[in-house]
This record gives C-alpha cells, structure tokens and sequence, in this order.
C-alpha cells in the first residue's frame, strides 16, 4: 500500500482496520477464566432452566380448585401432608384438599398449580397439619414453570459475546463450566525517550517523569487487554529497532508513545526503515497527536502515537481502540459517540480538534483554555469524554452543537 502523509482521522482509522487481522487462535477456558474473553462459538442450553416447576416464594402448594370459593369468612381448610425445600423432591401427587408448605425455589409437587404466601394464610392454633386459605387462586398463580427462562436446545450466548458478570451467570444456570474463546490480545507497548524517569526515582536535571506508560497501559488494562510486553527505551533507533524485532513473533501488535514528530530524536522514522517496515501513513489532520504514525512489520501492524501525554491518551482512543475492536473482534473496544452542546464558547479556530470534557445531561464542559495544550495531564481529571470541534475559521460560541466520545 502507498503510503500517505496527512489524512483525515477516517481514512487513518480505515487504513489501520484493513490491515489489522482478527484473532482466530481458541482456546478451552473455565467459567471462572471466562471472564472479560470473548466466545469463539455459539453456546446453546443442554436443558431447561428452570429443570422443573418451581416455586418463586415460601408459602404452600395446592390445587386452585380446591379453594374457588374460600373468603375471610369461610377460608378453605387444606391438610398438610409435606414440608418441601430448595433442593428436595416430591413423586406423591397431592390430592384433593391436601396442600405442601413449599419454599422458594423448591418443585412444585404434581397435583398443585398454584402458591400463595405464607402472609396470607392462617394456620389454627395447635394444629401445623392445616392451612387456612382465605381467597380463591388462579391456576399458575405465583408458578414458575419448567424452561421458562430458557429451553433446551435454546442460545444462551452467540459467538462473539464478550463475558461479562451477566454472561457468566447465565452459562452457570445453564451448566455450562467451560467454554470455547478466541486467544488473549498479545499487544507490546513501549514509551520512547532518553528524557524519561520511572516513578519514584530521583529525578535528574533536564528529566521528566514517564507517566504516559502509566497513563496507556493502565487503560488499555481497563478495556480489557492489558499489555502483554511493555517497557521503556531509549532514542537510539539501533536499540529501538531490535527491542521490536526481538518480540514481533509474539505479539498481534505494537503500540508506542513518543519519537514520531520532525525533531532530531523522533526516531521512528530511522526505526522504521532499519527494520524495513512498510509505513502506510504519517500525520492524520487533527489536534492532539497529528504526528501519528502506522507502519506493518513482517505483518504484525505497528501504531505509533505522540508522546504528549494528552495526545497519546486521544490517539490510543481515537486510533487504537478501533485496532484493538477489529484485533479482538471484542465490542467493547468500540467507539460510543453522542451529540451534546457546549456550555461554554471555545475560542479557538482552525483544524480539526479533540479536547477534553466533562459531559452531563447532554452538556458539555471545557476545562479552561489554559488546560487545553497537548502536554497537560492534570485538567484531564474528572473528564469523561472527547469533545470534537471541526474544522472553521469561526470560533464555537455557547450552546453549539457537538460530538462526544465518551471515554
């Protein structure tokens, strides 16, 4: 493929998916490692569930006819013949004027199709082997029937389904204790710079704290698909370029921050030749993170982000996480984007930009247009979405409409 230098955020996003391939590699996991994978085939129930009629409270089981004329009045009288529990099992059926003090969740006994609760019933004094009815019910009153919830042979989960809490339950009610997934993401993330100091060391003149290897991996750990190789390196393109060659074969993805712009230390474009990778685009016409950069090494992709921390953070969500959708085949990498209006004017003009907001009742909040530079961190607190502002040379006043990608 050509490769192409300055593009819209669409076509960036198009070029990265098409050469993205989905993971087909499955794999036999646990219910209890199932969760957060996504299935690899369909899951359909062995049974019915509930296996039985069942009842959904504590009270007693009888037949509705024998108390079509019971009242307040005259309650119909029922002999107890049983005591029936969660868990327990009654082959007897339950005959004329006989009931079952039943308790939730327990079998309906053959011969009953109703349970009233055990508030509205008396019991005479001294006698626990007689109930006393005081109104009629309906037949399948307070039932719960066999299969109700889902039938034999029935899908409880299509492929494709990412398993989540729910999910997880709903195999478990099933009996389902193990299933068929697609493999993990393998994803290597690196942050490039000879500038950068990890976290709780003494900072040295001319440094800086690293936080964008904090700031990427922790959320790629919050969607779900932590980084399985990461680190940092230096600015020596030599060193770079074999620190990726030595982990290429492991790995579905590369995913960096930093060494991407025109300085003298962006050295990704020496990397990239060196290790003969074929680049498809450089610069994608936004702010933050216009200097982005997409590359595909012995055909694993290869996404390489600004290392501004802000920027970083947009473009892993603006250009990673559609890479990670198509990657995983998971839909919860995928993009949520709503309408919403300013609160406050945004003054600038000019291209295409993302900056961060707060969005509440279909209202969006700016921080204040000091906050808004590419290598602020702080004034991302309490953000909770991407404000788009197209390209115009007019500024955006209050109330404008916009679009949000909520984060």
């Amino acid at each position: 493929m050509e490769e192409r230098i300055g593009i819209q955020l669409e076509e960036a996003v198009e070029i990265i998916t098409q050469a993205v391939r989905t993971i087909e590699d499955r794999e036999r996991v646990t219910l209890a490692e199932a969760a957060g994978r996504v299935l690899a085939e369909t899951c359909c129930s062995d049974m019915d569930n509930p296996p039985f009629d069942r009842s959904p409270l504590d009270g007693y089981a009888f037949c509705s006819r024998d108390v079509e004329r019971a009242s307040e009045e005259a309650p119909a009288e029922l002999e107890v013949t049983e005591i029936l529990y969660a868990g327990s099992w009654y082959e007897r059926e339950i005959g004329p004027g006989q009931a079952v003090r039943i308790m939730t969740g327990a079998p309906i006994p053959p011969g009953a199709d109703c349970v009233i609760r055990q508030e509205e019933v008396k019991i005479p004094r001294n006698d626990p082997k007689t109930v006393l009815i005081p109104h009629p019910m309906k037949a399948y009153e307070n039932y719960c029937f066999c299969g109700e919830d889902i039938r034999k042979g029935g899908m409880l989960l299509e492929k494709g389904t990412s398993i989540g809490y729910i999910e997880q339950g709903i195999l478990a009610s099933a009996g389902v204790g193990s299933v068929t997934v697609f493999r993990r993401p393998r994803i290597a993330f690196y942050v490039a710079g000879d500038e950068l100091q990890v976290p709780g060391e003494e900072l040295k003149p001319g440094k800086i704290y690293d936080a964008n290897y904090w700031l990427l991996s922790g959320r790629m750990a919050q969607l779900g698909c932590p980084p399985a190789v990461s680190g940092m390196m230096g600015d020596d393109p030599e060193a770079v370029a074999a620190r990726i060659r030595s982990v290429i074969s492991q790995v579905d993805m590369v995913i960096t921050t930093g060494g991407v712009s025109v300085g003298d230390k962006d050295i990704f474009h020496q990397v990239l030749p060196i290790l003969g990778a074929d680049r498809l685009f450089w610069r994608v016409l936004m702010k933050p993170g216009t200097p982005a950069m997409f590359a595909l090494f012995e055909g694993k992709p290869m996404l390489h982000l600004s290392g501004n921390p802000f920027a970083a953070a947009a473009t892993l969500e603006l250009l990673a996480r559609p890479a990670l959708e198509k990657l995983t085949g998971d839909r919860r990498f995928s993009q949520t984007w709503v309408r919403a209006r300013l609160a406050d004017p945004f003054r600038k003009s000019g291209g295409r930009r993302f900056v961060r907001g707060r969005l509440e009742d279909g209202v969006v909040t700016l921080p204040p247009k000091e906050k808004h530079a590419s290598g602020m961190l702080f004034s991302m607190k309490d953000c909770n979405c991407l404000v788009q502002i197209p390209a115009s040379r007019e500024p955006m006043e209050a109330g404008s409409e916009v679009e949000a990608l909520i984060l």
